[in-house]
């Protein structure tokens, strides 16, 4: 077998034991490379000696958060020669069980335990020997699906993106994202193994306790998800709070231009775009910095990764760290502009049917993002019509925020539907009822804060766009996406806000407020415009 993860660890560990390998922001506990290998050696040492003899090529469930004993459960586990598959460790027991049996798991890792699957049959022992871990898709449309890599792929996509977003062996890198997601992996966890970049796990993900943990410890790179960019951009830190960092990078949803460009602005510290996915490891990076503030724009090629075309915008990637026999091909739709940086067009495959017609939901969502004032577009069939769109948009993070805003599971609905047909969306708009109600958004003007983009505003800006088929008759305004553990957009939080959108338009409407026992409060009513 070629090189694993653990020779390479091993062999950092005696070169320099006492080198800094990861600084907890917690309790400011700073682990060498000989404490935290020993930690992980121990910790295999406290289990049975019957439970390290059955762990041996087997899948591991393993839910833990970042921090030290994350590396201590990893490293332990690869030690007894199991197969560690990292997991969400907010999910439940429940939750994790179900994705242990799915993912024919025989020991989950949770809760400081490690607990044995009893499953019938039992899995069988993984035949390749060269297995170093399963990661697990992110289940934002599904059941997880598991995805196995050897210990050379993962080691590959770990070497291919440090010399591509230039991570060094001297650099601390500021682990906010979680270390078990293909994009932790490939940034924060294979650096560390394979060539001893430190890590600094972060206290806290909330803006001003980051910008303390910057001050204190003074990392270099920042591998983060677009939310916590817009976050920080919008929060009153001083730049001078972020000013160790010379490399920040944006990746697991698209980052808005705004944000970008904000980000750009106060701290005087560029964005760099990041793609990847689970099945290749990282495809593409923004070297300048400055393709992000382009809408779609990914950057070039990783180092190492090779992309073919295909029609319709469809793209292989071919390269050493992606799995199976190292050619994949992913979900998304892109072109290539003049300068060889890719741009992203939206998934390929999502398409619904409307009276008879096939619409590339995809095309509609880069419609709806094209709009001033609309960060990032969700768009579905239509929950009640069978012949109509719905769509989520989520506003632009300088945008007026009504102060009776009504918060609905979690998200904060700013504007509702409006539920005429497309085709009558008018082209002019009256002055809009409630306090809820917002003007169109339009670029510059005297006020920094872009006005709330209204639904209907919205719906008759798509009228040159679209046809008007394919114009969502449904338009929910989000404040913020729902969002994964991960930083993924939440399709299915999505999909289930716009399936509730139907009942709160019958709520708020004067013959449903009256059928409703009790009635729909007043801020529920204004929260839904255009009824």
């Amino acid at each position: 077998m070629s090189q694993t993860v653990l020779h390479c660890w091993r062999a950092l560990v005696r070169a320099h034991p006492e080198a800094t390998a990861l600084i907890d922001g917690a309790d400011g506990r700073i682990w060498t490379r000989a404490a935290l290998g020993e930690a992980a050696a121990g910790w295999l040492r406290a289990l049975p000696s019957e439970t390290r003899a059955a762990l041996g090529r087997r899948r591991v469930i393993m839910a833990e958060p970042n921090g030290a004993r994350w590396f201590h459960v990893f490293l332990g586990l690869l030690e007894a020669g199991a197969v560690p598959a990292p997991a969400d460790a907010r999910e439940t027991p429940a939750a994790l069980r179900d994705i242990a049996a799915a993912c024919s798991a025989a020991w989950l890792w949770h809760d400081g335990a490690l607990e044995n699957m009893p499953l019938s049959p039992l899995p069988p022992r993984s035949r390749r020997r060269d297995l170093c871990l399963v990661k697990l898709t992110s289940g934002s449309t599904g059941a997880p699906k598991p995805l196995a890599f050897t210990h050379a792929q993962l080691l590959a996509d770990g070497r291919q993106l440090a010399a591509t977003m230039g991570i060094r062996p001297g650099d601390l890198n500021l682990a906010v994202i979680p270390l078990g997601h293909s994009y932790g992996l490939g940034s924060l966890v294979m650096p560390l193994l394979a060539q001893g970049t430190p890590l600094l796990c972060a206290a806290s993900p909330l803006p001003r306790a980051l910008a303390a943990d910057c001050e204190r410890w003074r990392p270099a790179i920042f591998p983060a998800v677009p939310t916590l960019l817009r976050a920080l951009a919008q929060t009153g830190i001083a730049p001078a709070a972020l000013a160790s960092l010379r490399t920040i990078i944006s990746a697991g949803a698209p980052l808005a231009p705004e944000t970008a460009a904000a980000f750009a602005q106060k701290f005087s510290r560029d964005i760099h775009a990041f793609y990847g996915a689970s099945e290749t490891g990282g495809i593409a990076y923004d070297r300048t910095g400055r393709a992000a503030l382009a809408a779609g724009n990914v950057g070039t090629p990783v180092n190492g990764v090779t992309l073919r075309w295909r029609r319709g915008g469809r793209f292989t990637v071919a390269g050493a760290a992606v799995r199976g026999r190292g050619i994949c091909s992913p979900s998304d739709r892109a072109a290539v502009n003049a300068r060889g940086e890719l741009i992203l067009l939206g998934r390929a495959g999502r398409f619904a049917k409307i009276a008879g017609r096939r619409v590339n939901l995809a095309e509609v969502e880069n419609a709806l993002r094209a709009l001033p004032g609309v960060a990032d577009a969700f768009v579905a069939g239509h929950p009640a019509r069978p012949d109509a769109l719905a769509a989520a948009v989520e506003i632009q993070g300088g945008a007026e925020i009504p102060a009776d805003a009504e918060i609905l599971a979690g998200a904060e609905i700013l504007a509702g539907a409006d539920s005429r047909p497309a085709a009558a969306a008018p082209r002019r708009q009256s002055r809009p009822r409630g306090r809820t109600a917002a003007r169109a958004a339009h670029p510059g003007g005297p006020d920094a804060r872009a006005p709330l983009p209204a639904p209907a505003a919205l719906r008759a800006a798509l009228g040159p766009r679209l046809a008007a088929w394919k114009i969502p008759v449904c338009i929910l305004v989000l404040k913020n996406f729902p969002v994964t553990a991960r930083g993924k957009t939440d399709r299915r939080r999505l999909t289930a806000l716009l399936a509730e959108t139907p009942r709160r338009l019958r709520q708020a409407s004067p013959a449903g407020a009256a059928q409703a026992k009790p009635a729909a409060p007043a801020a529920c009513r204004a929260a839904w415009n255009g009824v």
